[in-house]
């Protein structure tokens, strides 16, 4: 990626590489923001969540009026993440991505191929297949649909609903057809292979009812699909008893000064900022210095003529 720049340096090309950097300026300087600096130049933790002498819960979230910028970081962590847990002797784990089209995840189809000897499950939540081909690329997109293999599904109309009444297979039924004329009354049967879930079921479900298939190995060598059609039904007074049972989650960052009781946190994460932009001037003299002082890389630096 840093090809293009070198190329035009070495070629003198001054307002190629004007151009070229000011491109490239646009988009990173939409990533500083103190908020997203403080997130990220932070040595809080690792990201091996799955490690058996240090387990960890990491959650992370997009912001809808940023999300081209917050993906870019999301992103990277994701991508990390997934080389560090995706390894042997490890804690079971699971990795939950909701709204999956509002980030890319690079390697998620790996992840879900190979992750599972791993004992590391992968659970997507979209809210349409073509969300999925739009973000994701069309190639990608099918990779990731046919490497899944428990789904479900609530409402969902079009090319999706037929999608998965394909994918929930057919199945042999019986019809019988009823003939009434002036003389007699005739009854016929019949069978034909027809969609276990048709589309226009899918595209008609009722808010609580849902449709899915399981891939199960239970008593066969094989993997067999279990489709089902199930409402769910809510017991309210257990998920108000499991709710009083919470904990608090614990405050890890206090940015309020004990002394005075105050806030601090827009101070803090300025200073924070500011140190960061002092610390990349600082790297990029020292390293002016440096190639001026070596007789073999002097020639890199270049001034402008009287």
């Amino acid at each position: 990626m840093v090809k293009p720049f070198v190329s035009a340096f070495q070629k003198d090309a001054i307002e190629q590489l004007e151009g070229q950097i000011a491109s490239a300026r646009i988009p990173l300087g939409r990533l500083a923001s103190p908020q997203l600096y403080w997130v990220m130049s932070g040595n809080d933790f690792t990201l091996d969540i799955n490690n058996p002498e240090e387990p960890k819960v990491l959650c992370v979230g997009n912001n809808p009026d940023r999300q081209a910028i917050y993906g870019a970081a999301l992103g990277l962590y994701n991508a990390r993440l997934v080389k560090l847990v995706n390894k042997k002797n490890k804690r079971k784990c699971s990795i939950i991505i909701d709204e999956l089209p509002t980030i890319y995840f690079k390697g998620l189809d790996n992840l879900i191929a190979t992750a599972r000897s791993n004992r590391v499950s992968t659970i997507l939540g979209f809210q349409d297949l073509s969300q999925l081909q739009r973000d994701y690329g069309q190639k990608e997109a099918e990779v990731i649909q046919n490497t899944i293999g428990t789904w479900f599904s609530g409402q969902v109309a079009g090319n999706t609903a037929k999608y998965f009444s394909e994918r929930f297979g057919k199945v042999l039924q019986q019809r019988q057809s009823l003939s009434i004329n002036m003389r007699e009354t005739s009854t016929s049967l019949s069978t034909q292979m027809d969609s276990m879930v048709p589309a226009s079921t899918i595209a008609n479900l009722t808010q609580g009812n849902f449709v899915g298939s399981i891939a199960d190995n239970i008593g066969s060598e094989e993997n067999d699909q279990k489709v089902f059609h199930a409402k769910i039904k809510v017991d309210v007074k257990a998920i108000d008893a499991e709710v009083k049972a919470y904990q608090p989650i614990p405050d890890i960052t206090s940015f309020i000064n004990p002394a005075t009781g105050e806030d601090e946190a827009e101070e803090m994460l300025k200073s924070n900022f500011n140190r960061i932009k002092t610390d990349v001037k600082e790297l990029c003299q020292r390293e002016l210095t440096r190639i001026g002082n070596d007789p073999n890389l002097q020639h890199l630096i270049k001034t402008k003529e009287a």
